[in-house]
């Protein structure tokens, strides 16, 4: 497995992560992605590490903190063989304290994630979302503190605008403190809203992207063709409502141009749009998840190989859309003297 930098920290994730979003299965989202238990835990961790897929991802909010109890019994006796990631600041309780990122819900959120997970600290803590009724500052030191304390290793954040990760980067150099390295972000070939803004930052700042949902919410599994209804067993009967939206005939356009290069690699649709999102600027790591074996193995043979340039000006091609102001004058080329020369000015 394919080793990489994540941003600027030193630290090296594997090209494939895997969201343990499965585990639990508690509530009407968690439920719909999967029901896995410790047992079954287990074997997807073994398969997992015997491919040199060493980062869980969880969040303190999959199935009710269930993810994380899941995670950490199945990791018990190698937990020095793996990485943890997990996020915190969504809402957890009733109480008016059970959100956010102040220092109070920040340093318990923490200490509850270790409780679960069964662990002495956290090797990616990310924030879950932007939180505007809190300074920054006050995250900033008390992310610090638990690095510091030895609990929590690197930092990063997730759903953030680019100006809200701008603005805590900026805020981390003028005090000193630690800074983001990693932002676990949503991005797909019919999700491409990363490439306007939070690329470009993530290679000017020494950010890595963890991407999430690199199918776009199951849209790109193979089994949505033009023409066919919804297959029965798909989960977007029940995660329909949480998915971002993609027009109807863009999503076909680009299934139609997976199943293309599918036939000519000789690899299945998930495989060509995991491959795709792998040669993208900024990405550390995909996070993969699975409900079963056989889905956990299909989606490690993205790896060891690459689609050929003109698969990827295929699928470039399907997948493009014309981003929204101030970004198109950058992408149709208008401003390419002015712009920095590490930011991709045509990703297609």
């Amino acid at each position: 497995m394919e080793q990489r930098l994540l941003g600027r920290s030193g630290l090296r994730v594997p090209a494939l992560g895997f969201g343990a979003g499965t585990f639990g299965g508690q509530g009407p989202l968690f439920s719909a992605w999967g029901q896995t238990d410790v047992q079954g835990a287990r074997r997807l961790i073994d398969i997992c590490l015997e491919a040199g897929v060493n980062l869980f991802d969880t969040a303190d909010v999959y199935s009710a903190g269930a993810s994380e109890e899941i995670l950490g019994a199945a990791l018990e006796g190698r937990r020095h063989a793996a990485l943890i990631s997990t996020k915190v600041t969504l809402r957890t309780g009733d109480g008016p304290n059970d959100a956010g990122w102040s220092r109070h819900h920040l340093t318990e959120a923490t200490h509850a994630a270790l409780r679960r997970l069964k662990t002495d600290h956290i090797d990616i803590l990310q924030l879950h979302a932007f939180d505007a009724h809190t300074p920054v500052e006050q995250m900033l030191r008390t992310l610090d503190e638990l690095v510091r304390a030895g609990k929590v290793r690197a930092i990063g954040a997730s759903n953030f605008a680019g100006w809200q990760l701008m603005k805590a980067l900026a805020a981390a150099d003028r005090l000193g403190t630690e800074r983001f390295v990693a932002n676990q972000t949503y991005y797909s070939l019919i999700g491409r809203d990363y490439e306007w803004e939070l690329m470009p930052l993530g290679l000017d700042q020494g950010v890595g992207a963890l991407v999430w949902s690199p199918l776009g919410w199951g849209r790109l599994t193979g089994k949505i063709r033009r023409g066919a209804p919804l297959p029965a067993g798909s989960r977007l009967h029940e995660t329909a409502g949480f998915a971002p939206p993609v027009g109807e005939e863009r999503l076909y356009r680009v299934v139609d141009a997976l199943l293309q290069v599918a036939e000519e690699s000789g690899r299945t649709v998930p495989q060509v749009a995991i491959n795709w999102l792998l040669q993208r600027p900024t990405v550390a790591s995909v996070l993969i998840g699975a409900r079963d074996e056989a889905q956990l193995r299909q989606n490690l043979g993205a790896v060891g190989w690459n689609l050929t340039p003109a698969q990827v000006a295929t699928l470039d091609a399907a997948s493009a859309v014309t981003p929204p102001y101030p970004h198109y004058p950058y992408w149709n080329g208008q401003f390419t003297e002015l712009a920095p020369p590490a930011v991709p000015l045509a990703l297609g």
